[in-house]
């Protein structure tokens, strides 16, 4: 696929997203003991995401490459557990965007979460920490949306605190 058509499938992608409120975003910030670039490793590397997000993982960093994760010990890649986050954009070592491409078959939001996106923030800090920043975009005014709104934000806040356990001095 040549650039223009990257860039407009990009822009096509996003605009599918639909527009976003002011007050529909939820963001989860934290410091994390390690470098940017291992703190990038960790999420954007098939083992960097084993070593602390799930013992089954994968990533194809590239627009439109898939983040996939099975959290069950006994589960694999692909089966009805997977979740899988379609990539959307990102800048090496400073932002990460994503958007769930298929839930899980348990997930009890799957029509809500086609209209929400998360974006991840890298921001190098001084003695080789990292201030990460996860943001959730695209919360519908809904009950069943702000419920899963709830959810994510839970989610978000337990996701950094296991990222901040893995780097741990």
């Amino acid at each position: 696929m040549n650039a223009r058509r990257s860039f407009l499938a990009i822009v096509l992608g996003l605009s599918a997203l639909g527009p976003v409120r002011a007050d529909d975003a939820i963001a989860t910030e934290g410091i994390v003991d390690a470098s940017v670039a291992e703190v990038w490793a960790a999420w954007t590397t098939d083992a960097g995401l084993q070593a602390w997000l799930a013992p089954h993982a994968d990533i194809e960093l590239r627009v439109g490459g898939l983040m996939r994760a099975n959290y069950s010990p006994d589960g694999k890649l692909g089966d009805a557990s997977t979740i899988e986050n379609r990539i959307l954009s990102f800048e090496p070592e400073r932002m990460l965007s994503i958007r769930v491409a298929r839930a899980p078959v348990d997930f009890p939001f799957k029509e809500e979460v086609t209209d929400m996106w998360t974006v991840l923030y890298f921001e190098p800090l001084p003695e080789a920490r990292t201030r990460i920043r996860i943001v959730g975009l695209g919360f519908a005014p809904s009950e069943r949306a702000q419920k899963m709104k709830v959810f994510f934000e839970r989610g978000n806040a337990y996701t950094l605190t296991k990222l901040q356990k893995r780097f741990a001095r």
